[in-house]
C-alpha cells in the first residue's frame, strides 16, 4: 500500500525551537513572569490517553524542563457521568510511565479540578452578583433555537435580565437540589449577537443529579469545562496554557472569565496566557475517545490496551518505548497548522530506539523441520553469535546446531522461482552462525504436503572457522534445534486500520479495519528468550522488533508481540 507523502506534508524533521518556545523566550525577556514558567496537563478522567495526548503531555512536560519550570498534572473532573477512579489511575500510569513527574522541591503539583468546586461556586456567585451571569430557565430546545447561526445573531434569552437577587436566589435554590435537571441552567452574560458561539451567553453552570467519583453526592450543580478550566488554571498561577487548536475559538471565553474575575480583585494580572498548537493527526488510527470506546465496547478489540489501539497503554504493551514516544514528538515539531503525519514516522522512531538497545535472537514463526541426514543422531555442537552486532562487549549468545532443525516454511521450494537462493533439491546456503547445508529432497504426508526437508552439512563450513570462507552461496537462512527450542505464542499485530483516514468524510470507521491485523502463531525461539521478563525486548532477525507482553508473557513461557518489522512494508 502507498503511503508515500509530498514533501511539504512532511513534519518529521527535528525542530530546534518552536513558537512556543519563541513566546516563553520573549516574556522572559520582558520579565513578564519574572522567568518563571508554569504549565498543566489537564486531562479529562473519562478515558485512556491515546498517542494525541502523548505529543501534549511531551510538550506540556518537556517545555517546563526546558525552562527550569514545572508542569502541573490536573485533573479536569467537571463531568461526574463519565469520570472515574480507573481514568484517573491510568492517566497517572501513561504520564509516570512516559518520564515525566509533576514533582518540584518536594512539592506535589497533582491536582483536582474538583478541589476548586467551592472556589468556582463563589466565583459564579461573584459574576452574578457583577451583573455578569443569569439564570435561565428556557428549555435546551429553546436555547438551541435561540443560539442563532453563522449568518444570524442570537436572541437574547426571556430571562436575561433577571435582577441580581433573583438570580441568586435562583442559584443557591438549584444548588441546593430544589429542581429537576435541565430545569435551570446558569449564563454568563456577554453577547449573543458575538460571530463567535462561545460568546453568545454560555452555560457555565448546569444541573445533574450524579455521583462525583471524588465528591460523593455533594454537588448537584456542576460547573462546565471552560469556565472551569481557566479558573483552574490562574488559581494555580499557570503561565502558559498550552492546548490543542480546537480551543481557539474558547480562548475569547478562557479571557474574558479571568478579566471579569481580575476586574473584581480576585486574581491579579498578568493573567495565564492560552496558546494553541496543532493536535496530532496520525494515519491508520483514530484518536476521537467516542470511537475507541466503541471499538472496546463492540469487541473489535481486546480492551482498552489491545496493541493495535493507539492508546498509550495500547502502544505501550505492543511494546513501543518512552523515548521512542519522545523522540517521534520531537521530530513532528509544534506548529499552529493541522496536518497528518504519517504512521511510517512513528514507527520509524521506535525502529531508531530500539535498534542500538534491542539484543538479537532467533525465531522461527512458521517452523519446518530440517533433518541433517549426515549428523550423528544425539550429537549436538555448540555454535554462537553476538547479542548485538554493533556491540561486541555485550558478548555472545550461545546455541546449538543437532541432526533436527526448526527452518521457517518459506525457506524451502520444491521448484522455486528464478532469482530464489534458499533451499531446493540440489542448492546449498548457509545455516546462519552455523554450517553450510546442501538440500537432498522433501518428504510429504498423504495429502501432498511437505512436512519434512533433508539436506546434508560440510564439517569444515562452521561460520567462524578456518575453512569456512572456502564456500561460497548465495543464500542466508535461519535455524533453531530442536533440542533446545523454546516453544512460544507470537502475536503478529499489524495496524488497525486499511485505510490512511479511517473515518474520512463521515463514514463509518469500521468498514477501514484491517481483518489481518492480528495474527497469533505458534513459533520457536532461541533459548536465549525463553526466560524474558515482560517488556523484555528483541529483534528477532529477519523478522522485526518484538516484546515480551507486558500481561501474558512469564519467565520460562514467552508471549511475544510483534512491535514493528524491520522496515515500512506498507509503503511499498
Amino acid at each position: 500500500m502507498n503511503t508515500e507523502r509530498k514533501d511539504a506534508d512532511r513534519t518529521d524533521a527535528p525542530a530546534a525551537s518552536n513558537f512556543i518556545r519563541n513566546i516563553i523566550d520573549d516574556d522572559n525577556q520582558s520579565g513578564k513572569w519574572a522567568q518563571r514558567v508554569e504549565t498543566r496537563f489537564p486531562p479529562e478522567p473519562n478515558g485512556y490517553l491515546h498517542i494525541g495526548h502523548a505529543k501534549s503531555i511531551c510538550l506540556n512536560f518537556g517545555v517546563a524542563k526546558r525552562y527550569g519550570g514545572v508542569c502541573h498534572l490536573r485533573f479536569d473532573d467537571t463531568n461526574p457521568e463519565k469520570e472515574s477512579v480507573e481514568y484517573v489511575n491510568s492517566i497517572i500510569d501513561a504520564v509516570t510511565w512516559l518520564g515525566f513527574e509533576w514533582k518540584k522541591d518536594d512539592q506535589d503539583y497533582l491536582f483536582y479540578a474538583s478541589d476548586y468546586y467551592d472556589k468556582l461556586y463563589e466565583f459564579a456567585e461573584l459574576l452574578i452578583q457583577r451583573g455578569k451571569a443569569y439564570v435561565d430557565s428556557q428549555t435546551p430546545e429553546e436555547m438551541r433555537a435561540n443560539r442563532g447561526s453563522a449568518t444570524e445573531a442570537g436572541t437574547n434569552s426571556p430571562f436575561r435580565d433577571r435582577s441580581v437577587e433573583e438570580n441568586l436566589d435562583l442559584f443557591r435554590r438549584m444548588k441546593a437540589g430544589e429542581f429537576e435537571e435541565g430545569a435551570h441552567v446558569l449564563r454568563a452574560k456577554i453577547d449573543m449577537a458575538s460571530p463567535n458561539f462561545n460568546m453568545r451567553d454560555p452555560v457555565i453552570y448546569r444541573i445533574r443529579f450524579a455521583h462525583h467519583y471524588r465528591t460523593g453526592d455533594t454537588w448537584c450543580v456542576y460547573p462546565m469545562y471552560d469556565y472551569t478550566h481557566c479558573i483552574s488554571d490562574a488559581l494555580e498561577n499557570i503561565t502558559h496554557s498550552l492546548c490543542t487548536l480546537e480551543f481557539e475559538d474558547h480562548r475569547p471565553l478562557y479571557d474574558w472569565v479571568l478579566n471579569e474575575l481580575a476586574d473584581a480583585g480576585v486574581f491579579t494580572r498578568p493573567l495565564p496566557q492560552q496558546i494553541e498548537f496543532s493536535r496530532l493527526n496520525l494515519t491508520y488510527a483514530i484518536t476521537s475517545k467516542r470511537k475507541l470506546l466503541q471499538l472496546v465496547n463492540e469487541n473489535h478489540v481486546d480492551g482498552w490496551d489491545d496493541p493495535r489501539m493507539p492508546t498509550i497503554v495500547g502502544v505501550r504493551r505492543r511494546g513501543f518505548t518512552p523515548e521512542a514516544i519522545q523522540l517521534f514528538c520531537e521530530r513532528i515539531g509544534v506548529t499552529k497548522v493541522d496536518s497528518w503525519i504519517d504512521m511510517s514516522v512513528f514507527e520509524g522512531a521506535l525502529r531508531d530506539d530500539l535498534d542500538d538497545k534491542a539484543p538479537r535472537a532467533t525465531a522461527v514463526l512458521d517452523p519446518l523441520k530440517l533433518i541433517v541426514d549426515n549428523y550423528p543422531e544425539g550429537q549436538s555442537e555448540l555454535c554462537s553469535a553476538p547479542v548485538h552486532p554493533h556491540h561486541p562487549e555485550r558478548g555472545n549468545r550461545e546455541f546449538t546446531f543437532s541432526r533436527e532443525l526448526w527452518i521457517e516454511r518459506e525457506d524451502f521450494q520444491e521448484t522455486p522461482p528464478k532469482g530464489y537462493f534458499r533451499l531446493f533439491p540440489g542448492n546449498k546456503v548457509r545455516l546462519k552462525y552455523g554450517f553450510v547445508v546442501e538440500c537432498t529432497g522433501a518428504e510429504k504426508d498423504a495429502e501432498g504436503n511437505i512436512v519434512a526437508v533433508h539436506c546434508n552439512y560440510f564439517p569444515d563450513s562452521k561460520s567462524g572457522t578456518e575453512g569456512s570462507s572456502n564456500y561460497k552461496v548465495k543464500g542466508t537462512i535461519q535455524f533453531i534445534s530442536v533440542d533446545n527450542a523454546v516453544p512460544a505464542e507470537v502475536r503478529l499485530y499489524d495496524r488497525l486500520f486499511r485505510e490512511e483516514q479511517p473515518d474520512a468524510g463521515g463514514r463509518d470507521f469500521l468498514e477501514a479495519l484491517n481483518p489481518d491485523s492480528k495474527r497469533v502463531v505458534q513459533a520457536f525461539v532461541e533459548p536465549a528468550a525463553k526466560h524474558a521478563a515482560p517488556e523484555d525486548r528483541f529483534q528477532f532477525e529477519r523478522h522485526g522488533y518484538f516484546v515480551a507482553d507486558r500481561v501474558d508473557s512469564k519467565p520460562g513461557q514467552p508471549v511475544f508481540n510483534r512491535i514493528v518489522g524491520l522496515r515500512d512494508s506498507w509503503g511499498k
